[in-house]
């Protein structure tokens, strides 16, 4: 059987929804190639066959291959690894792909694939540089991943005008949320209703979030409009969604005190954030360890978590384009964060060296009953990680 492509777009909810794919389908019995990116710890994350990062020895005879091929051929970083993960992929024996893009669509390297069904979930303002200014701008990018005669599908709940537009005038099979699908649920349990196919009392995936709902009907509307080339059991897709796994996500550590790794780091992911430590229930203090890159827009990130945290911990990230820990301090007071005035009277500001020594500095200060939120970048994130990995934790 041919290999059937999905190609995943978007601002958040990416990642989420390529775990959810690959976890439905992994659960169905396919075989399944996938591309994320960016990774957290080591880049094999960024391809996996069949749920199993690739080899060291996979990845080193790709990028040979590629590299005898072009020869001179000027290419990207992600340009090169994304020709090498794809020539992997088709030389394994899979009978699905799903591809993340990296940033954008229209000029994104995963794009040169003619995908069978593309999907772009949530969008707002991020990477204003390369994608413009506004959800219309953005959403005109992220759109040029669909396929004219191939379901486009979306899970933004009021899509950019732009993305309907063009969807329209290539001819592609446009499935919007609300519309052509749609979820329902209580506190137990839920259900997807699309446009021939109903799956009811399903339970909550695995992945923590209020917006995974919203990920997951996506996912579902995916599997539904491929259902004749990729038919997935009612059992697959219970399995697929409580077996999934996505670290940094909403991601809570064992242990006490409580610890939450995120990588929200724009505005929309921080709302979402803030939605879902407002439903965790109460701790008496909550600690913020944030790091963030200087190009994204820190201000409204902060403004979406400053009446949830009571201390901050701003720490430096490696690379040219990171934020200092105190120009992001200096960011939390010019909001306002005036710590040991009015209502602010028992916050405080400091700064650390590294997300790995801010987790430190929070873990001693905090209670066993306070809770400490690590955020703002993949690479905020990655270094607790990748520190907890160094001691086998």
């Amino acid at each position: 059987m041919p290999v059937t492509s999905i190609v995943v777009a978007g601002t958040n909810g990416k990642g989420s929804t390529c775990a959810m794919l690959e976890s439905i389908l992994l659960a169905g019995g396919y075989r399944v190639g996938c591309y994320t990116s960016p990774h957290l710890v080591r880049f094999n994350e960024r391809a996996r066959l069949n749920g199993e990062p690739v080899s060291d020895a996979q990845l080193v005879s790709q990028f040979e291959a590629i590299e005898a091929a072009l020869q001179d051929t000027p290419l990207t970083w992600f340009e090169f690894t994304t020709l090498a993960i794809l020539r992997l992929f088709q030389h394994a024996p899979l009978d699905v792909v799903v591809l993340e893009v990296g940033l954008g669509g229209r000029l994104d390297a995963v794009n040169l694939v003619d995908a069978d069904c593309s999907i772009v979930t949530c969008i707002d303002i991020d990477h204003v540089e390369y994608l413009g200014d506004t959800r219309e701008k953005i959403g005109w990018e992220k759109a040029h991943v669909f396929r004219p005669n191939r379901p486009a599908i979306c899970t933004d709940p009021v899509p950019p005008e732009s993305l309907v537009n063009h969807a329209k005038a290539i001819g592609a099979d446009l499935w919007l949320f609300g519309r052509d699908f749609n979820y329902s649920g209580d506190r137990q349990q839920w259900g997807y209703g699309g446009r021939g196919q109903r799956r009811n009392s399903l339970a909550y995936p695995a992945l923590r979030g209020a917006n995974q709902l919203l990920n997951a009907s996506g996912v579902l509307a995916v599997l539904e409009s491929l259902r004749n080339t990729l038919p997935v059991s009612a059992q697959a897709v219970r399995q697929g969604f409580a077996s999934v796994e996505l670290p940094g996500r909403f991601q809570v550590l064992a242990g006490r005190p409580t610890v939450v790794l995120d990588v929200a780091h724009n505005p929309h992911a921080a709302a979402h954030l803030a939605a879902n430590l407002d439903n965790m229930g109460f701790f008496p203090e909550t600690y913020a360890v944030i790091g963030m890159l200087a190009d994204k827009d820190i201000d409204a990130t902060i403004a979406h978590l400053r009446k949830r945290v009571d201390h901050w911990i701003c720490v430096d990230l490696q690379g040219p384009r990171a934020a200092k820990a105190e120009d992001v301090a200096q960011r939390l007071r010019a909001a306002g964060i005036q710590p040991g005035h009015g209502e602010d009277a028992i916050r405080t500001i400091e700064c650390s060296e590294s997300p790995r020594s801010g987790l430190a500095l929070a873990r001693s200060r905090a209670d066993e009953n306070d809770r400490i939120v690590v955020f703002g970048s993949f690479l905020t994130v990655a270094d607790v990680l990748a520190s907890r990995s160094n001691r086998g934790s």
